[in-house]
Order: C-alpha cells, then sequence, then structure tokens
C-alpha cells in the first residue's frame, strides 16, 4: 500500500481507498492488501478529486469510498467525489458504517456501482472487485423481455400477495398464480408481469430460474428517469409468456425506494400489462401503503399457528391505524386442513372469529413437490400439474379472469 498519494514509481495502481483517514477501516486495509497486493493506495477526500485528473489515475480501475456517521455532513464533497470518479470511467464502491438510509440512497443514486457495509463481511469486498471486473452483459433475446411500447394504456389489474410471516408461501403462489394468469388462455392470452419488490430476501429468480439483473438497481435508484425503455430493459423473460422484475442482485435497504418510486413502477407495469402480480416483503414499509393503495386484490397469506395469528392481529391494527383500505385485503390460509379434518376445520373457524377476519381463500399442503419445484425453478403447472395445490391456485386465477373479463364487458 502506498502512503497517502499513490506514487507513480511503485506498482500500477489500480484502485484507491477514499475516506476521512484509512486506518479507521482497518479492516478494509486487510481486504484490499488480499485482493490487490501493493497495487493500491489510500487518499483522503481532498486529495481524490486532485488525483482524478493525474497520469497515474489512468490505470486505475475503481476507487472504495469509505465513509461513517461522522463523514455525512460532508455530503456534498462525497457526491462530488463519486461523479467525477464516474466521469473518468471508474467503478466505485461504496463502503458505509452507521450511515443513515437516505445518505445511503443519495450515494447510491450518484452512480456507486457497489455497497459493502462496514464492518466487511467476509470476502465480499473481493466479490464486489470480481462483479466489477466482469463486463456488463448485453441482454440476450432469451433474457429479455419483449420491447414494451410507448404511450400504452392497458390499465392492468394489480394482484398483491403478502406474507404474514415467513413460509406462509406467498413467493410460491405470487409466482404460481402469474404464471396461471399468463396461461390462462391458449390464444389472445393476457400479457402478466411479476414483480419482486423483496429487495433483501426476493426469491422469485430462484423459484423461476431467472438471472438477477443489475440494471434492476439503477431502475429503481433513479425512477425519475425511468421510462418504458428503461422499465423494459430490467424485465426478465420466462417462457415468452410472462415478464418478470427480479430482486436486485444485492441486499439492499428497504427503504431505499420511496412511495413515489413505486407508483412510479406500478403506473408503468399496469400501461403495458393486463396483469401485474407483485410478491410483497413480510415487512410492511413506508411505501407498502402506495401498493396497497394501487391494489386490486391484496392477498395475505398465513397458516393455522400463533405466530400467524398474532402477525395478523398487528397487520390489521396497523392498517387500521393509518386508514388505509383494509377491505382490499384477502386472507389465505396456506396448509389448510383436509376436508375430512373436522377437528381443524373447527380451529380454522375460531381462528377467523377471534381475529374477526374472513379467510376467503385455503390451500392445501402441497408436501415435498412444492419445495422440489422451488428448488427446480420451475413453477407447478410444469413440475407437480396434478397438485391439489396447483389446482387451487388454477381455480384462483380462473376467477380473477373472469372477474376481470365481466368487469371490461360492463364497462
Amino acid at each position: 500500500m502506498s502512503s497517502v498519494m499513490p506514487q507513480p514509481d511503485r506498482d500500477v495502481i489500480l484502485a484507491c481507498t477514499v475516506s476521512r483517514d484509512v486506518q479507521n477501516f482497518d479492516l478494509l486495509i486487510e481486504d484490499m492488501e488480499s485482493a490487490l497486493g501493493e497495487s493500491w493506495g489510500d487518499l483522503g477526500f481532498a486529495e481524490a478529486l486532485a488525483f482524478f485528473g493525474q497520469p497515474e489515475a489512468d490505470g486505475m480501475e475503481f476507487i472504495a469510498l469509505a465513509m461513517d456517521d461522522e463523514d455525512e455532513e460532508n455530503m456534498p464533497l462525497m457526491s462530488e467525489i463519486i461523479v467525477q470518479a464516474k466521469n473518468r470511467g471508474l467503478k466505485v464502491i461504496l463502503i458505509a458504517e452507521d450511515v443513515t438510509p437516505s445518505a445511503l440512497h443519495s450515494l447510491l443514486r450518484q452512480g456507486a456501482d457497489e455497497f459493502v457495509p462496514y464492518p466487511l463481511p467476509e470476502g465480499e469486498l473481493a466479490q464486489a472487485i470480481a462483479r466489477l471486473r466482469v463486463p456488463e452483459a448485453v441482454p440476450t433475446p432469451s433474457e429479455s423481455s419483449s420491447p414494451l411500447k410507448a404511450g400504452a394504456q392497458k390499465d392492468g389489474a394489480v394482484i398483491v400477495v403478502h406474507g404474514l410471516a415467513g413460509g406462509t408461501g406467498s413467493t410460491t403462489m405470487a409466482v404460481n398464480l402469474a404464471w396461471e394468469l399468463a396461461n390462462i388462455e391458449k390464444k389472445d392470452a393476457p400479457s402478466v408481469c411479476l414483480l419482486d419488490l423483496d429487495l433483501q430476501y426476493g426469491s422469485v429468480s430462484t423459484f423461476l430460474d431467472l438471472p438477477r439483473r443489475e440494471i434492476v438497481y439503477e431502475m429503481l435508484a433513479d425512477t425519475e428517469s425511468m421510462d418504458e425503455e428503461i422499465f423494459g430493459q430490467a424485465l426478465v423473460s420466462y417462457e415468452d409468456k410472462m415478464s418478470v422484475l427480479t430482486a436486485p442482485a444485492d441486499m439492499l435497504p428497504l427503504d431505499l425506494v420511496s412511495s413515489e418510486d413505486i407508483n412510479r413502477v406500478l403506473d408503468i407495469a399496469r400501461n403495458q400489462f393486463d396483469y401485474v402480480v407483485i410478491d410483497m416483503p413480510s415487512t410492511l414499509v413506508q411505501w407498502s401503503e402506495a401498493v396497497l393503495s394501487s391494489a386490486h386484490l391484496y392477498f395475505a397469506t398465513l397458516e393455522l399457528d400463533m405466530r400467524s395469528a398474532q402477525n395478523t392481529l398487528r397487520f390489521k391494527r396497523a392498517l387500521q391505524s393509518e386508514d388505509l383500505p383494509i377491505e382490499k385485503v384477502r386472507y389465505v390460509l396456506n396448509r389448510a386442513p383436509k376436508f375430512t379434518d373436522l377437528n381443524a376445520k373447527s380451529r380454522v373457524k375460531r381462528m377467523a372469529e377471534s381475529l374477526a377476519i374472513s379467510i376467503d381463500i385455503q390451500l392445501p399442503d402441497g408436501g415435498k413437490p412444492i419445495t422440489q419445484a422451488n428448488d427446480h425453478g420451475m413453477p407447478l403447472a410444469a413440475s407437480a400439474p396434478k397438485s391439489p395445490l396447483r389446482k387451487e391456485i388454477v381455480k384462483l386465477a380462473s376467477s380473477i379472469h373472469s372477474l376481470r373479463n365481466s368487469d371490461a364487458e360492463a364497462a
């Protein structure tokens, strides 16, 4: 490592840390040495701007901008460093410790390519560097959705699936409901877009064996510049029948996006597709209200257990306290008891009465074939077509499609 300013007579400088004092980030020093040996330097904030214009910076690949909560008062300088680095073709890895989500969001929107929290997770910096060095792939026809039409006004139906507890089958339901809607008619099938808005643990891409696209983060970070072309580039086509917006490749804060960002995404999606199916995070966030307000159907999945009952009660209270349209919510009981299990049927009835809700849909337990289908990245229609769970989802899709057609005829 070179001291303060990179020296031209040393090894070629491939990268620089930029910080108030790199000694505050000792783990970063270790990881930089492990990844680059002596081919890196460290710079102060002001020094970085001057160094970018020097000949020694010509061979650099990236900078690692390291900051903590004390640096937030210098946000304009942080932003300028990122902008100048990007203008000179340098990649930017943002290393942040105890930085507020709003500050992080602002810097990511300025063009930072990677974000790694500090203290650095084991091997995470090396993985970020490896990703930076991979040329950005040009989407192939099989990965990209068909081009979207500017000015389209389809006024698509928004169908949301929200798990009220982990493992209640919300993603399974969202993925398979979207796929059944996309195949509900052999001729003139409706267009369907599946949005994975769980920015941290979204697994739609896993359930359909689809690649996660870096452009998804870029689009969400700057929705003000988003148009049909950018939105279309962020989508991935599944079997040429359904378009999917996967969760970003990296785990991101749920408040990275605002209600305005979500509304912009939903506006374009509704204009371009007949159905927009959304897989939500279990956590209620600031933009949950925007999704609920836009939803035509809002399915909340739960199970016949105490955690689901308690979470349902909290969920109801949260919506009622904010005067949100709770009447849109339809409760879905996953792993529902069989018809002959009268004792369990009685428990379902008591649970609904105690929570003052109506459990409108009951989905049977599909067993191991469901887990296997998800692990293999296939919808149930392909991997377990005779599954009782799949049959119930087909019925639900048919009911939704019939209702939409009836409304269209009435209009």
